[in-house]
C-alpha cells in the first residue's frame, strides 16, 4: 500500500499473464497487485520460473496483460496500442538489462543517443547529452569506441547512460550485476543508488537476496506467478532524506550536469 501522498508511478492490479502452450496454459503471472511510488527503491525477485521476467515486463510496459489493468502515471496503458505504448514507455521508463543490449557495430556516444532519436530529438541535442551523460558515468574517453572494445563494466555504464537519455522517472534494472564481478556490481549498485537519491525510482529484477535486501525499500517476491512476501524495510533518515529528495526532483549537481535534458522539476 502506497505511503499516504505518495504519487504512484507504476500500479499493477489483479494482473494475469497466461500463455497457451498446445493444450497447455502457462501461467506466468497469476494475479498479483503492486504499487509503486515515485522515488521508490523497489525489488522484484524470485527463483527461475516465478514469474519475475514476466512481471518486469508487465511493469516496465514491454507487454500488456491477459486480464487486469497496469497503469502508467494514472494512465492504463493496458489499453493502448503498440505505437502509443512505445511513445509513453520511451519518454517515462528507462531500462538497463543484464546483457547490456548494446548494438555492437555503434559506438558507445551512438548508443546512448538511441532513444532520443526515437523521441524526435535532434541530431545535435543528441551528441550534446550523450556527452553528459558518458561524463555522468565517466565515460567520457570511450565515446568513440564498440561495445566489444570495452570492458563488462563499461558497457553495463553505456547501458546506464542510454537508460537516461530522455530524462525518465523510472529506471528499469533487470539483474543489472548478472554478467559482472563483484566489484564492478558493486559499483553498479552504487550508481543506481546514487541515481535513486537524486530522485529516480529504481525498479530492480534479480533472483539475488542480497541485493534486494541491501538496497531496495520495497522487496515483492514472486512464486508461481503470485506476491508470496512483500517486505517493506525502513531505512530510517536515510530512507526519509532520500524521499524529500525524489519529492524536490534532481540535486544542484545533477541538474547542472544533465542541463541539456531541460529537466523540469515537479514541485
Amino acid at each position: 500500500m502506497a505511503k499516504k501522498g505518495g504519487k504512484i508511478v507504476i500500479e499493477l492490479k489483479n494482473v494475469f499473464k497466461h500463455y497457451h502452450m498446445g493444450e497447455n496454459i502457462v501461467k506466468a503471472v497469476d494475479g498479483i497487485s503492486i504499487q509503486i511510488e515515485k522515488g521508490e527503491f523497489v525489488a522484484i525477485m524470485g527463483p527461475s520460473g516465478s514469474g519475475k521476467s514476466t512481471a518486469m515486463n508487465l511493469v516496465g510496459s514491454l507487454d500488456v496483460p491477459t486480464k487486469g489493468h497496469v497503469f502508467l502515471d494514472g494512465e492504463d496503458i493496458s489499453l493502448l496500442d503498440e505505437s502509443d505504448l512505445a511513445q509513453i514507455r520511451g519518454k517515462k521508463i528507462g531500462f538497463i538489462f543484464q546483457s547490456f543490449n548494446l548494438i555492437p557495430n555503434l559506438t558507445a556516444k551512438e548508443n546512448v543517443m538511441i532513444p532520443m532519436m526515437f523521441q524526435g530529438v535532434g541530431i545535435f541535442e543528441r551528441e550534446d547529452v550523450a556527452e553528459d551523460l558518458l561524463k555522468l558515468v565517466d565515460l567520457q574517453d570511450r565515446a568513440d569506441h564498440y561495445p566489444n572494445e570495452l570492458s563488462g563494466g563499461q558497457r553495463q555504464r553505456v547501458a546506464i547512460a542510454r537508460s537516461l537519455a530522455n530524462d525518465p522517472e523510472v529506471i528499469l534494472a533487470d539483474e543489472p550485476t548478472g554478467n559482472l564481478d563483484t566489484k564492478t556490481g558493486k559499483m553498479v549498485m552504487e550508481f543506481l543508488e546514487k541515481l535513486n537519491r537524486q530522485g529516480k525510482t529504481i525498479i530492480m529484477v534479480t533472483h539475488e537476496p542480497e541485493l534486494a535486501e541491501g538496497h531496495a525499500d520495497i522487496i515483492y517476491s514472486l512464486l508461481d506467478g503470485k506476491v508470496d512476501k512483500v517486505v517493506r524495510r525502513h531505512h530510517s533518515e536515510y530512507s526519509k532524506s532520500r524521499n524529500v529528495r525524489a519529492k524536490n526532483g534532481f540535486t544542484k549537481i545533477a541538474k547542472e550536469k544533465l542541463k541539456k535534458l531541460k529537466y523540469s522539476e515537479k514541485k
